[in-house]
């Protein structure tokens, strides 16, 4: 059944943003300045610094050095590690927002190329955490063996994802839709639209084994990577591979939100042969599953009719489902430890609190997942900058990701494009959030001025 959840999502037109990042020093659990535990850096960097490690790896030995060299050390290459790390993270994120730009047309904008580069923007960050983690363990551990240096890529495609750079991730389809023309072939049989989509199933649901997960739990289920080398995945990248197989089959697929499923179908001008029963069931069903057989959803009610009056998703729709999924994903990995928890919780008792102790109630999160459910709402951002709501989620991940500045500037930009009735309720917790802003850069000022002293 290919149907996705849209809560959420703002059914207008998605208009043009630039790419504006957060910091990147913020990304970890550990500093950009390759600092184990400490929160600072620059988080600026160009890709034409990296360097290809073109050199045959050194042969492992065992160093007895002293504890404070050994610490200088790891230090040096966190430092290092910190900032091809930093590099990688702008590029995969400025190469995404050239896909998506709303300077090209529509049909220019490669579902599979987007979908990766988000996967690896978010695959760079956790393994910047992992290598930190190692280092971390290795400052502890004063007897252990240093680590050779880790291979550094020369631009994101050629970054591993699962075992496979993108470019060979994007060869994967390739090879499921040269598996069709095979099947095709097999059966000896001309290009009847039945037969090819008869033919996409079989290669998908049966060779391939692909899955839809009727609940997103796994994260495995949210990346087109993982979705590719599984075949477990959620049902808008099932509906992205349907897509993208089917274009290289020059087989035009659509799709439309229709409640909260999402569904998709070839594109023809005869909409009635869709509906055609065939071998016990129409084009419409064997494309959607068992979607328009359900009696509780909206498309149960589909037919040859209401199709054409159904508006089309762009790809930056289908792109922004993808992403409004993932982001809903990681908050509630981020949140698992506080049942109930809500984004705008603290929103609801704010004007009962006689001072901003409420504010300060921030309770602890998974912070790389939190981290995770940010990048994901940035990148929604680009694509549908005025949805004001949207806007306040980020705006509230920030707060709870204890980065009050920018939690501020993004719920006041927030309130701006708010109905008046959203817009008071966000006023006193934005006065109070500001004010908590300025008393945290006090509490700092004097630990950073040491810092700057060193």
């Amino acid at each position: 059944m290919l149907c996705a959840s849209l809560p959420g999502l703002d059914g207008g037109a998605v208009k043009a943003s630039s790419a504006a990042m957060a910091p990147l020093d913020i990304y970890s659990r550990c500093g950009f300045d390759g600092s184990i535990g400490c929160w600072i850096g620059n988080g600026k960097g160009k890709w034409n610094k990296l360097a290809a490690a073109t050199t045959k790896a050194p042969m492992k030995r065992r160093f007895n050095i002293s504890p404070m060299a050994s610490s200088a050390l790891a230090e040096s290459r966190c430092t290092s590690r910190a900032k091809f790390y930093q590099e990688v993270l702008n590029d995969a994120r400025e190469k995404f927002t050239q896909e998506i730009s709303f300077q090209s047309k529509d049909r220019d904008i490669s579902l599979a190329k987007a979908l990766l580069y988000v996967a690896s923007e978010d695959e760079a960050f956790m393994a910047f955490n992992r290598e930190m983690d190692a280092y971390s363990l290795q400052s502890e551990r004063r007897s252990a063996s240093l680590p050779s240096d880790a291979t550094e890529w020369t631009c994101v495609e050629a970054m591993p994802l699962a075992g496979k750079n993108m470019n060979e991730w994007m060869l994967e389809l390739d090879v499921i839709a040269r598996e069709v023309e095979a099947e095709l072939v097999s059966r000896e049989i001309g290009c009847d639209l039945a037969e090819v989509l008869d033919a996409v199933n079989m290669v998908l649901f049966k060779s391939r084994g692909f899955k839809r997960s009727s609940v997103l739990v796994d994260s495995k289920c949210a990346y087109l990577h993982s979705v590719l080398s599984s075949g477990y995945c959620s049902a808008i990248l099932l509906s992205v591979v349907y897509i993208e197989v089917c274009r290289k089959l020059n087989l035009t697929i659509v799709g439309s939100r229709v409640g909260e499923d999402f569904l998709i179908w070839p594109q023809t001008g005869n909409p009635e042969e869709l509906f055609k029963v065939i071998s016990g069931h129409s084009l419409f069903g064997i494309v959607n599953g068992k979607c328009v057989d359900d009696p509780r959803s909206r498309a149960s009610d589909i037919n040859s009719n209401s199709l054409p009056g159904l508006e089309l998703a762009t790809k930056r729709d289908i792109i922004g489902i993808a992403l409004a999924n993932l982001m809903r994903l990681h908050w509630k990995r981020a949140s698992r430890a506080n049942h109930g928890l809500m984004l705008t919780s603290p929103l609801r008792s704010v004007d009962h609190a006689d001072d901003k102790s409420n504010c300060l109630n921030v309770p602890l999160l998974r912070p790389q997942d939190l981290r995770l459910a940010i990048m994901a709402s940035e990148r929604l951002l680009i694509l549908q900058p005025h949805n004001w709501a949207l806007r306040r989620d980020h705006g509230m991940m920030l707060y709870y990701s204890r980065e009050y500045e920018e939690a501020v500037q993004e719920l006041s930009i927030c309130m701006a494009f708010a109905p008046e009735e959203a817009a008071e309720v966000l006023e006193p917790f934005v006065e109070k959030l500001h004010l908590l802003r300025v008393e945290s850069s006090w509490k700092e000022r004097p630990f950073n001025s040491f810092l700057n002293c060193l």
